[in-house]
């Protein structure tokens, strides 16, 4: 992509995880000529490190957000449309047990008026069960002193594939989508207004200016660092981070159904244990982060704060630290209260956004939710499109048709969102060499380009190689990753093309041979390039369970791979 980053942009987004995604396909669906540029890769920060969910968030009515959880139902209905094959829906269980801090009469309420805000077009009606019933629909769940279970339904989503699509369709809408591109500084006229950007790429070490009518930054956790290299809003954070914090186990080890929700035994935060596949993943935790984003992670402490929930309302199937196969860990970049007096919790902290413009043209999307980002993209859209017209230059713009035309990979998905039929459909386009697990994997990920890639696979067998024995993911994958993905280093297959990095029970360090090799011979890597990969997976790995042995150095606890 960096051979297309000439001339003058519309709009140049920093920042590449769902809200720069988001902005890039409104304006580019809009006509607007935009450019993306992300430090690392696509989702690389929160928009591969949430909670997977795509909700209308329950627990803000007990915070009187009803705008916001109105506007994040309707968001949630868009994008089952949009993304079907990446958007499901899934239970949630609300157990309500004896001396509750909300009696089950008002959980039954604030659930009818969940239900009214989302206009009654959840994915499913929701249900009252009683504690008989949720033995046979969550046998795993305490039910001592247990009054009652709702059952209502939100979504589930993958959250840096979404991201990822968003992307993609803007890229054929004509966006330039620059990753590993870090903005370094801002070009500005001699009126102090921000004219463009110098970018470096932090692949290869060269630098360009880029100019640009309106320059974006939806950094996310690195907003404040992004403004402060602007210095175009008064000095002083914007942001208030917080930290979550999810452990995944093997689905043996906590077998559930549905999304429970739970509330902590020693502070009463919510928190879920989720259902994924053959795994089971639990989270989030909520507490104040100061640092560096890109070096967050787990403690011992969040692991056993989850750990501790789980057991708690799962006690036949009690955890361990070593059942945790891996982690991961997130900011949430919140906009700071106006005045907190020291007393406001993490978990009260609002998650609207706010739209900032800086006194040099520097435009600020900052805090909001996965769930609510193509409207807030919109949002920002409007707001770069007007600065423009008021510096004097007229802009024609089309409808972007957000709302209605789907992601690349749901374009022809079933009306009846039948993920069988996709999956039967994939493994007879490539048949012999596609069994069912890789069928409905591939359909599941890709939606209706898994046809495609199944078709690489019954044209040259050896792309059906399982990159891990007994899991689904093959080496096909690694190809379209970098054909077709902008995928450009070892992490971006590992951790966010295929999900290794968190399903596989050694976080897929046994692959890495074979996908460097494979993507040495498809980028033309020297060996040299090659180490220098592995290392960063290694390093990636490493970060992931520094909780276990406390260490502070990120590269020092690196697991060895042969290549």
């Amino acid at each position: 992509m960096w051979d297309q980053l000439e001339g003058t942009f519309d709009l140049l987004v920093i920042g590449g995880g769902i809200t720069g995604a988001g902005i890039a396909r409104d304006a580019a669906r809009r006509g607007l000529r935009v450019a993306v540029a992300e430090m690392n890769d696509l989702a690389y920060g929160t928009s591969s490190r949430s909670s997977k969910l795509i909700h209308g968030g329950l627990r803000y009515l007990e915070q009187y957000e009803f705008s916001l959880v109105f506007e994040s139902v309707s968001e949630r209905r868009i994008l089952q449309d949009i993304a079907p094959h990446l958007v499901n829906p899934m239970g949630f269980l609300f157990p309500v047990y004896k001396g509750a801090r909300k009696p089950l009469w008002m959980i039954h309420t604030g659930i009818r008026l969940y239900e009214g805000l989302a206009l009654f077009r959840s994915p499913k009606r929701p249900r009252k069960l009683k504690p008989s019933d949720v033995a046979e629909v969550e046998p795993a769940l305490d039910r001592g002193n247990l009054k009652g279970a709702p059952l209502y339904y939100d979504c589930a989503t993958d959250d840096a594939r979404l991201t990822l699509e968003t992307a993609l369709d803007a890229a054929e809408k004509g966006a330039v989508i620059a990753t590993w591109g870090k903005v370094t500084s801002f070009v500005k006229d001699d009126k102090g207004r921000i004219t463009g950007v110098v970018i470096k790429d932090e692949l290869g070490g060269e630098l360009r200016e880029v100019s640009a009518r309106a320059v974006i930054n939806a950094t996310g956790p690195w907003t404040d660092q992004t403004i402060s290299m602007s210095r175009s809003l008064s000095s002083g954070s914007i942001l208030r981070p917080t930290k979550g914090v999810h452990v995944v186990v093997e689905r043996e080890k906590l077998p559930i159904h549905n999304a429970v929700v739970c509330f902590h035994p020693t502070d009463s935060r919510v928190l879920f244990a989720i259902p994924w596949g053959d795994r089971t993943y639990i989270g989030t935790t909520d507490t104040d982060y100061e640092g560096d984003p890109g070096d967050v992670a787990a403690t011992l402490e969040d692991v056993d704060y989850l750990i501790d929930a789980a057991n708690h309302y799962f006690p036949a199937h009690q955890l361990v630290r070593d059942d945790v196969l891996s982690t991961w860990a997130g900011i949430r970049p919140l906009m700071a209260p106006q005045d907190e007096g020291g007393e406001l919790s993490e978990s009260a902290v609002s998650r609207e956004h706010q739209i900032l413009v800086g006194h040099d043209g520097l435009i600020t999307i900052a805090g909001g939710k996965l769930t609510t980002y193509r409207r807030m993209a919109a949002e920002v859209v409007d707001t770069a499109s007007r600065l423009i017209e008021l510096s004097g230059e007229a802009l024609e713009m089309d409808a972007p048709r957000t709302d209605k035309d789907p992601l690349p990979g749901a374009r022809g998905w079933p009306a009846d969102d039948d993920h069988e039929a996709v999956a039967d459909d994939v493994s007879k386009a490539g048949h012999p060499h596609v069994p069912d697990d890789v069928a409905r994997n591939l359909g599941d990920t890709y939606g209706m380009r898994a046809l495609d890639i199944a078709k690489r696979v019954a044209a040259d067998r050896s792309l059906g190689e399982r990159l891990v024995p007994a899991r689904p993911e093959i080496l096909a994958q690694v190809d379209w990753a970098v054909e077709r993905e902008l995928a450009a280093t070892l992490c971006d297959v590992l951790i966010r093309r295929t999900q290794l990095f968190f399903r596989d029970t050694d976080q897929g360090l046994g692959a890495v041979p074979v996908i460097a090799d494979r993507m040495a011979k498809l980028l033309g890597w020297d060996d040299e390039t090659k180490q220098r990969e592995i290392a960063r997976y290694q390093d990636e790995v490493a970060l992931s369970r520094r909780w276990r042995d406390g260490l502070p150095e990120r590269a020092s606890t690196s697991p060895t791979v042969n290549a």
